[in-house]
């Protein structure tokens, strides 16, 4: 199963099904449309229609995407959490950076990375968001298509100190391709991520397992408290399920209640006695004594009858 958690969606646009076809054929089974709020978040937030004419075996979800300058701003993440599947945040500088890997509840943690960022990855900065079950995203269509060999430059630069200073863990990589062609094959991201510094099972993680188990914590959010207690069953007593019918079983009833009482503890006495009268097996010794006394028997019936005769 191949995840893409990033197709940017947007009203009426006349891309998205041919994206959405070529992605399928390609072999992607879960696809992730993705929407950007910017500024201040609205009250009631919607997520953008899924389309109706979506191809055979593709699963799609809804995904925002949150650009973060000011650490003050975007504090309601709890109510997207339960309007989206999955909620990213795209941090611009190194304090919303922190403040996304420490403090905020979010998914994905999605940087450009095909601009020259003007800080450095940390490890220990990095790594406390991975302990708190968040991802960080590599898209790469933004390198791919013709966004110029500085984009690319980046890219490539930014991917390899990103995956330097987390060790390889908790990296998801998508797409964020606003067109068909700036979609790749499955294979293809594998080798670009061994490009990156990626190996092999590392980069098929992260575009299986580690997106997976994106998706298998935001729904744990949004269904359970807190993500850590998740109600299946409301405690309700279920109902005794009985093989016979109503009737038979009020006509067994009335049976029961008209036979005496006298009639049952005989048959109680006898059902006793019948379980007490059943002999035990012999032992050897009682059986040897038997055949002895047999054996005695014989011989005393033998001179009993020759004895008038002789006289």
């Amino acid at each position: 199963m191949f995840y893409d958690l990033n197709v940017p969606c947007g009203p009426d646009d006349p891309e998205l099904y041919p994206t959405l076809s070529f992605l399928a054929e390609l072999g992607y089974t879960t696809i992730a449309l993705s929407q950007t709020l910017n500024g201040k978040l609205p009250p009631n937030p919607t997520p953008p229609p899924v389309p109706t004419n979506v191809p055979k075996g593709l699963t799609i979800l809804t995904r925002v995407n949150l650009p973060l300058s000011d650490p003050t701003q975007n504090q309601r993440l709890t109510t997207l959490t339960q309007a989206y599947d999955l909620v990213a945040i795209r941090p611009a500088n190194e304090k919303a950076l922190l403040n996304a890997c420490t403090n905020l509840e979010c998914d994905v943690i999605s940087l450009d990375l095909s601009v020259r960022q003007p800080y450095h990855f940390k490890f220990k900065m990095l790594s406390a968001a991975i302990a708190r079950g968040i991802r960080f995203e590599i898209c790469y269509g933004p390198g791919v298509t013709g966004s110029g060999a500085d984009a690319r430059r980046n890219l490539i630069g930014n991917a390899m100190s990103l995956i330097r200073a987390t060790r390889g863990r908790g990296i998801i990589i998508s797409s964020e391709a606003r067109k068909a062609l700036a979609v790749r094959a499955p294979w293809d991201v594998i080798n670009l991520a061994c490009v990156w510094g990626l190996s092999q099972e590392r980069g098929k993680e992260a575009i299986c397992e580690e997106a997976r188990k994106t998706v298998a914590l935001a729904k744990l959010k949004r269904t359970s408290w807190r993500g850590i207690i998740d109600v299946i069953d409301g405690g309700e007593k279920s109902k005794p399920k009985t093989d016979k019918p109503a009737s038979k079983q009020k006509g067994a009833a009335s049976k029961q209640k008209d036979t005496p009482q006298s009639e049952s503890n005989s048959d109680t006495l006898k059902r006793k006695a019948s379980v007490e009268e059943t002999e035990k097996p012999l032992s050897k010794r009682e059986m040897k004594r038997r055949a002895k006394k047999a054996r005695l028997g014989v011989i005393d019936g033998e001179d009993s009858a020759t004895t008038p005769a002789n006289s």
